[in-house]
């Protein structure tokens, strides 16, 4: 797997878009085939999404009859005391009483809607994400290795959190939002016309000078959000390296140049920030002043159709209140517009994630194998037939065969060119060369981790093709240069190679690996928890548990990596010790690092340019005087030295 780089993606600060709204994403590729699957996505929960769209709709009818109900009670009022100065009866507190009930019965019942439908909404929100989370997870599982040698890591992690999480709360968002939004401008529209068409037209002509203030805006304030974004990533990646590499950055005194790094970007992220945030800011004030103009102008003509005869006093209120309920939806969805750009934009790149092309898990043609099984005829006299049954891990022996295999990661560039070899069910095999000689990709095809291009891998003369590859992996043990140990237990660790596992045969196991006393003197003992880099062990111990981990496995065919070269001569030795118990009596595979441990091999491979350029014991290599012969005296004079 290539090494993790620093992310330049979105840090944990965020920004705020244009309109004050949600976070700034990329913008999608595939607008319209985004949001084709994002719609079939979710399509499952379409009975959930009609009570959203039912309660959301409710919810806003209920809130923009509101202005015309508390308009007839302002009528009511202005009437009242008019007739009183004229000698009439004055208000009627009563109407008025029951006006103001209707109401507050209104709002209240927009209040109960709007609860369910964001509830509603939450919940369809939340189990979308649960539910992609575990496909990722499971999709991971899936993939061939080639996908991740050729991603970096936080590309791979972004597409689990940043984009999951930016798909579910902008959709919670958007969805909720475009619904209220047109229903509100529909619904106000409605009203305003129902009040006065002249009235409405002197509104209407604001909606296209605020459209034009909000577009010019946005236009110029979005090359600063693009780069407020980038140089947050790139702030956060400095962070992230100089946090993990303190003692190095200490070791060769350079922490000036790194603070005089982060201030440059530091520098560009606050300009870029600061224009962004204020472009944004003036958003309010000046959809204010527009808006307030409207106002002047529909309280003018209000007044004058008054004094006509042609509306009522409440209904100028009414108008006025409809008049701010209809562009602040207008402006929210000019703001979901860009929400949904950056919830699409996530989408691709999560179902891009999902469609991947996944490593081919089961074959047509099992590998079969001959068994005489006893049956009983019609006559009821026993014979002896033979059958073919699928071949599983437990029937392997340990034999392997390379025939002729040839293989590239990519075609074009042969790293492999003609290899092949024979070993015995038992033997210890050695594959050592220099860097780049292929050593580790041999192991990776004998795991089928890849296909080669030519030839056979065979295992019990079995081709590795006709295994499932799950199966296949079941019949190896892998102790690597890398060790991995997971958050959680010691016990939990170990048993990890086995999960049926009783805890005398784990304590067994730590045992045969020289790592039991080890454990015991820990507190918490075999209950104690590993920190998630399970730093709060060495090197070594963390090796001796791989071991252990292996042994309890109990593999037909070994894969080890010596891990020796960097822990001290004492641990090097319980090491080296557990490796031998963990090699006994199975196949085993090699990778040498250091020649002088692998002496006793049955036999060693000796790797060039892919190739095998000579192959036998020790002893026997050394008589060649060949490649081996130089290699080994060379390391063995380092050793000296």
């Amino acid at each position: 797997m290539s090494k993790r780089e620093p992310m330049q993606r979105k840090g944990p600060m965020g920004s705020r878009g244009p309109m004050g709204g949600g976070i700034h994403g990329e913008k999608a590729k595939d607008f319209k085939g985004g949001i084709g699957k994002l719609a079939k996505y979710l399509s499952q929960y379409h009975l959930l999404f009609l009570m959203v769209l039912i309660f959301a709709i409710g919810s806003t009818i209920f809130t923009i009859i509101g202005p015309t109900i508390l308009g007839d009670a302002t009528t009511e009022i202005f009437h009242g005391l008019i007739g009183k100065i004229s000698g009439g009866d004055g208000i009627d507190f009563e109407k008025i009483g029951r006006i103001l009930l209707t109401l507050a019965g209104l709002y209240a019942l927009s209040m109960v809607f709007s609860f369910i439908q964001g509830f509603t909404m939450s919940g369809i929100s939340q189990k979308m994400t649960y539910r992609l989370r575990k496909e990722v997870s499971e999709k991971m599982n899936r993939l061939p290795m080639n996908y991740y040698d050729t991603r970096t890591n936080g590309e791979i992690l972004s597409r689990v959190t940043n984009d999951i999480d930016t798909l579910s709360q902008s959709l919670n968002q958007s969805l909720t939002q475009i619904i209220t939004s047109i229903t509100t401008v529909i619904g106000v529209l409605i009203m305003m016309l129902r009040i006065s068409g002249w009235m409405t037209l002197v509104a209407l002509i604001i909606v296209p000078i605020s459209l034009t203030l909000v577009m010019f805006i946005v236009k110029h304030s979005q090359k600063y959000f693009k780069s407020q974004q980038e140089y947050l990533g790139h702030i956060n990646g400095q962070v992230e390296e100089v946090y993990s590499g303190q003692t190095i950055i200490k070791a060769f005194n350079k922490e000036e140049d790194v603070i005089k790094t982060f201030k440059e970007t530091n520098e560009i992220l606050y300009n870029s920030a600061w224009k962004s945030q204020f472009l944004s800011g003036l958003m309010q004030p000046v959809m204010m002043f527009v808006g307030n103009l409207g106002y002047v102008g529909v309280s003018i003509l209000g007044g004058f159709l008054v004094v006509k005869g042609r509306i009522q006093v409440g209904e100028i209120q009414s108008f006025i209140q409809y008049v701010r309920s209809f562009t602040q939806p207008i402006t929210q969805m000019a703001q979901v517009a860009n929400l949904l750009q950056s919830t699409v934009a996530a989408s691709e790149r999560v179902f891009e994630f999902l469609e991947e092309e996944e490593e081919e898990q089961v074959t047509d043609n099992h590998a079969m194998k001959e068994v005489v099984v006893t049956v009983v005829d019609e006559s009821g006299k026993e014979k002896e037939e033979t059958q073919l049954i699928k071949v599983t891990p437990e029937d392997i022996t340990g034999a392997v065969e390379f025939k002729h295999v040839r293989f590239g990661y990519n075609p074009e560039k042969i790293i492999i060119k003609d290899f092949s070899s024979k070993i015995k069910p038992g033997q210890k095999v050695a594959i050592v060369g220099p860097t780049g000689a292929g050593k580790t990709t041999i192991i990776k095809l004998l795991m089928r981790f890849y296909d080669i291009l030519e030839g056979e891998i065979l295992i019990d003369g079995y081709n590795i093709k006709d295994f499932d590859r799950s199966e296949l992996r079941e019949v190896f043990g892998m102790v690597l240069q890398d060790t991995w140990l997971f958050n959680g237990s010691i016990k939990e660790n170990l048993r990890y190679g086995r999960l049926d596992a009783s805890d005398e045969e784990i304590i067994e196991a730590a045992k045969a690996a020289h790592v039991h006393n080890f454990v015991k003197s820990l507190p918490g003992g075999y209950d104690m928890i590993l920190d998630e880099e399970a730093s709060n062990v060495s090197q070594g111990q963390k090796q001796l548990l791989t071991i252990a981990r292996a042994i309890l496995a109990d593999p037909k065919i070994l894969i080890l990596d010596e891990a020796t070269s960097s822990v001290d001569t004492r641990t090097e030795v319980l090491i080296q010790e557990a490796m031998n118990n963990l090699m006994k009596g199975r196949t085993s595979f090699v990778i040498a690092h250091r020649l002088s441990t692998i002496r006793d091999a049955d036999l060693i491979l000796v790797l060039k340019d892919g190739d095998i350029i000579e192959q036998g014991t020790h002893e026997e290599l050394l008589e060649q005087k060949g490649f081996y012969e130089g290699l080994y005296n060379s390391q063995f004079q380092n050793e000296a030295d």
